[in-house]
């Protein structure tokens, strides 16, 4: 069978899923069974790691929301969808009940600074465009956007100990209607939200993927962290800023521990 070749024009696909051990199931199958699944999963992961795609990644939740949680990444759609039935497969029949799925890509914000922006800004600090000082800045600046672009379409999200996602789409609801504002005044929000967010550095990792027209969010939320707190302060944060407290929505949240195969197997007891 050929699948086709669908990928983007730029970034890579990226599915969520979670799921529950069907225990009673799980009992009735045998220890070499049961060694057999945890080495196809081993073996799955192993295939699929490199630093940014194609890459699996697994997770215990916490929560009792789910038992597991695994991220796919991909540059081609037919890679999400074959490591997605291979993980599947890894499980004897009937064991896994899928709890809940995402599926999303990596994108640029729509409200990203442009070179205008960056050219306007250095001239507010005085500097005169052209000069020595005025061109380094600029170049440092495009550097730093070049570095951004890349992460944001290509991201090597890091083995942080919890990993919390949640899906969310802006509201559109009478005068809370966020599509019904001119992109200057989205775009001033927007600046203010990044800036709550980038107050976190070094403590909570963010990833950001669209799924407008794809799943039944707008967004996908992915935040990597040390400690639960930070978890929670940035969202606890965010919640006041006007982007989250007028026009934001939110799905389900789902808190997980990062797990090797082997731990996973392990901290579940299967």
């Amino acid at each position: 069978m050929s699948v086709p070749t669908v990928k983007l024009n730029r970034g890579i696909h990226v599915m969520h899923l979670f799921y529950k051990i069907d225990r009673l199931r799980w009992e009735t199958i045998g220890a070499s069974e049961c060694k057999q699944s945890l080495s196809k999963l081993e073996a799955l992961t192993q295939a699929n790691n490199a630093a940014s795609n194609p890459r699996l990644v697994s997770y215990a939740n916490v929560g009792g929301k789910a038992d597991l949680g695994f991220i796919i990444y991909a540059a081609q759609l037919g890679e999400v969808s074959k490591i997605h039935h291979d993980l599947e497969l890894c499980f004897p029949a009937g064991t896994l009940e899928k709890v809940y799925s995402f599926l999303s890509v990596t994108e640029l914000p729509e409200y990203v600074s442009t070179e205008e922006d960056v050219i306007q800004s250095l001239e507010k600090e005085g500097l005169q465009k052209g000069t020595e000082p005025f061109n380094q800045k600029l170049e440092a600046a495009k550097k730093r956007q070049t570095e951004y672009e890349q992460y944001r379409l290509y991201p090597e999200m890091p083995d942080w100990e919890i990993m919390g996602f949640y899906p969310m789409s802006k509201r559109r609801d009478g005068n809370d209607n966020w599509y019904m504002l001119d992109f200057e005044t989205r775009k001033k929000l927007m600046a203010g939200h990044a800036r709550v967010g980038r107050k976190f550095a070094g403590r909570v990792t963010q990833l950001i993927t669209g799924s407008t027209g794809i799943d039944d969010w707008e967004w996908g939320v992915t935040l990597m962290a040390h400690q639960t707190d930070a978890l929670k302060e940035i969202v606890y944060e965010m919640r006041f800023d006007e982007v989250s407290a007028r026009y934001g929505e939110f799905g389900t949240f789902y808190i997980n521990l990062r797990l090797s195969p082997a731990d996973l197997w392990e901290h579940l007891r299967l």
